[in-house]
């Protein structure tokens, strides 16, 4: 399914919030919003919250400050959003797949459907990346070695149950392979074992590659289109893959949010994602723009939904 970006609703400050203990009413926001990212900082989610925070208070004239709720993946953060109050002050970064898998494999604290994503903004594709000096020129040179060395292919990748162990699962079912996937904790392990030759390739992001420049090369990118920054990288689906995706951000609110709060922050997300200057800084972090407000959220969760659980179940992750 392919998601559009929806036009951005004018008057953000039409919506009028009545002030505490008085009558009147003020624009929101008419003070500092706190955005929780729920992993600690220098990451990739901690990266695209601070390329927001000047657009935020250049557009809503308010500061959009940053903190961290780190543990779990993700789960510690998630386990308490709902307890925040819902006045529209205190929003949460989130993840998928994350959100999807970690509920579905034990008891973390929160459930996928308790969550309120409102927009979901940008995802790191997902991407096959060799050492420069590989003998994987292609990515066929990739699936014929690995047909002719059953299991014997290794690529690292970021943790268990992760874009990349899926993305890794899903293309061994598509190329008709078996490949070794080499769980590392977080992305920039799984980025120093390929380079010192651990491991023949990674499954890891076209942020890889915006990063690691002439060290490494992609084989092929998880797009619908090929990615600005690499336009001699192939997607898979020009080879016949059918595969698109990889790590997703987005914004969500505690459940007891109003629906016009959480129909206004959609549609100041998006207006930040609209910026031109914004896109071209996020592109060339090797990130890939999305648009999913509210209002689409209900199909597009439902068919990432199907989607990770399936291959979760695939994989063995979850029974």
């Amino acid at each position: 399914m392919h998601f559009t970006r929806r036009t951005i609703l004018g008057g953000l400050a039409g919506l009028a919030l009545a002030a505490a203990g008085a009558g009147s009413a003020l624009a929101f926001p008419d003070k500092a919003v706190e955005y929780i990212i729920p992993f600690g900082p220098g990451g990739e989610s901690d990266i695209s919250a601070r390329l927001q925070q000047p657009y935020f208070q250049e557009k809503f004239g308010q500061d959009l400050v940053i903190s961290y709720k780190p543990g779990g993946g993700g789960a510690v953060g998630w386990s308490q959003l709902n307890s925040y109050a819902g006045d529209g002050y205190t929003v949460m970064g989130v993840n998928l797949p994350h959100i999807v898998i970690q509920p579905a494999t034990k008891d973390v604290g929160y459930t996928t459907d308790g969550l309120t994503p409102i927009y979901w903004f940008h995802y790191t594709p997902d991407a096959i990346v060799v050492p420069a000096d590989s003998q994987f020129k292609t990515l066929q040179d990739l699936i014929d070695y690995a047909k002719e060395n059953p299991g014997k292919l290794t690529l690292s990748g970021s943790g268990k149950g992760t874009a990349n162990h899926l993305a890794s699962i899903r293309f061994d079912e598509l190329a008709g392979i078996k490949s070794t996937y080499v769980a590392f904790k977080g992305t920039g392990a799984a980025v120093t074992a390929l380079l010192g030759n651990q491991v023949m390739a990674e499954w890891g992001y076209t942020t890889v590659g915006a990063k690691q420049g002439d060290k490494v090369r992609m084989l092929a990118v998880a797009m619908d289109e090929r990615h600005p920054l690499f336009p001699d990288v192939p997607t898979f689906q020009e080879l016949g893959f059918d595969m698109v995706g990889g790590a997703y951000r987005g914004v969500a609110v505690p459940e007891s949010t109003p629906e016009e709060l959480r129909e206004q922050w959609s549609d100041m997300i998006g207006e930040i994602n609209a910026d031109e200057k914004f896109q071209k800084q996020m592109i060339d972090g090797g990130f890939a723009l999305i648009d999913v407000p509210y209002g689409e959220m209900d199909a597009f969760m439902m068919e990432r939904k199907a989607q990770y659980l399936e291959a979760a179940k695939a994989a063995g992750i979850i029974k």
